[in-house]
């Protein structure tokens, strides 16, 4: 049995950072390695969880702002994160981004549209709330994986938890990206060890506003 999300998220959160977690160890080395590339001064983190992410977009932005619909998770995050160029807003992703408009030069999305069903709601308020030429990246679990039936998981003193989750073909990001006015600047698949020629872990995309 698939758990909601944010129950999931909110039993997830105490053990996020320390359990066995191959895809989410993955997703800290494509951020670094794709946004290495790239400046930006205003960022809004997407489902930004306990603050994985939030570290290395600190080291170059003057200002982040990461949304998160889990209680848990963001309570997780502010005992980490007490930088003073840091906002955590608890949010529902499907609804209105409750931030400035024309604001962001970068927006991102780690491991967090794969539990969002409405791609549209989601692209069409990135191109609302980003800049002219701002960036919008995305780290996700591969199509390829979803495909064979992996999701997010986690153990408990209960047994194994499944978060509830929906397939994401590739051309659902494109056409998604398309019809809300971004143009694909870099597509990237990251495997579990360099040289691998086996499935694909992640799959990460830089889109740009156009």
């Amino acid at each position: 049995m698939n758990l909601p999300i944010t129950q999931a998220y909110n039993q997830w959160a105490e053990q996020y950072d320390s359990n066995d977690n191959k895809t989410r160890d993955l997703d800290k080395v494509a951020t670094i390695d794709t946004l290495q590339n790239y400046a930006f001064d205003t960022v809004l983190e997407l489902g930004c969880g306990t603050g994985k992410n939030t570290v290395f977009l600190l080291e170059k932005a003057k200002k982040v702002v990461g949304l998160d619909f889990s209680e848990e998770m963001l309570k997780k995050a502010k005992e980490k994160i007490t930088h003073p160029n840091m906002q955590f807003q608890q949010a529902d992703l499907n609804k209105e981004w409750e931030v400035k408009d024309n604001y962001f030069d970068l927006i991102t999305s780690n491991l967090t549209l794969e539990h969002i069903k409405n791609f549209q709601h989601i692209f069409q308020q990135a191109q609302q709330k980003l800049k002219q030429n701002g960036h919008f990246f995305i780290s996700e679990l591969h199509p390829i994986k979803q495909y064979i039936g992996s999701k997010a998981r986690f153990e408990t003193d209960k047994g194994l938890q499944i978060v509830t989750a929906y397939t994401h073909h590739l051309t659902d990001y494109l056409t998604a990206a398309k019809n809300n006015g971004f143009q694909l600047l870099e597509l990237k698949e990251y495997f579990d060890k360099e040289g691998d020629t086996n499935i694909p872990r992640l799959i990460v995309f830089v889109f740009g506003k156009v």
